[in-house]
């Protein structure tokens, strides 16, 4: 019904934001990839999909057509609602998300918040087919850091007092520059140099 809406941002939070469009203010729930995308601005472009319940319209908003599309997938799925969709949008990339299924990862689908063994075989069983042909020549980003290891500074950082959204922007960074890393101590201090950058 709306493919997206432009206008002012008149409240912004990691979960949803108001956006103004024509005077008319409206609740669109983000994940926090959009969230970020969304950091210092005032007017904003969301792509979205509007979900029709009998005792609710939801909005759902993401700043790009490739993580609207990816969101439409998953609550495609049998098992999986919008609010895991978006859980699984708000800690990891779409990227992640395609190696994930591509790769037949289930593991790494089930370390995101209610996502057990049976609903991650099913996104893999229901996606891997169009992911697959969505994107062929798309490289496998297979993770060679151990999550641990990221939890772990994830963990200490926060305990640092820095934001849990500023840490995972820096973890994410210095994941992707050093895909190497593997010892805790190395990725915290790569990632404090990124957070005082």
């Amino acid at each position: 019904m709306y493919a997206y809406l432009k206008g002012e941002l008149t409240f912004r939070s990691p979960a949803f934001v108001v956006l103004d469009v024509g005077g008319v203010g409206y609740h669109v729930n983000i994940p926090l990839s959009t969230y970020t995308a969304l950091e210092g601005k005032e007017k904003a472009t969301l792509y979205t999909h509007l979900q029709v319940r009998e005792d609710a319209h939801t909005l759902y908003g993401f700043a790009t057509q490739t993580e609207r599309t990816l969101f439409i997938q998953l609550i495609g799925v049998t098992g999986v609602g919008a609010t895991t969709a978006q859980l699984l949008l708000s800690s990891m990339s779409v990227d992640e998300i395609r190696s994930a299924v591509v790769g037949e990862q289930a593991h790494v689908l089930q370390k995101v918040k209610g996502i057990g063994a049976k609903t991650a075989k099913q996104i893999i069983l229901d996606l891997k087919e169009k992911l697959t042909k969505e994107s062929p020549d798309a490289p496998l980003l297979l993770p060679a850091l151990d999550n641990t290891v990221r939890e772990e500074a994830l963990s200490a950082l926060l305990a640092l007092g820095f934001t849990r959204i500023a840490v995972q922007k820096a973890l994410n960074h210095v994941m992707k520059e050093n895909p190497a890393l593997m010892r805790v101590e190395d990725l915290i201090k790569l990632a404090l140099k990124s957070l005082s950058a």
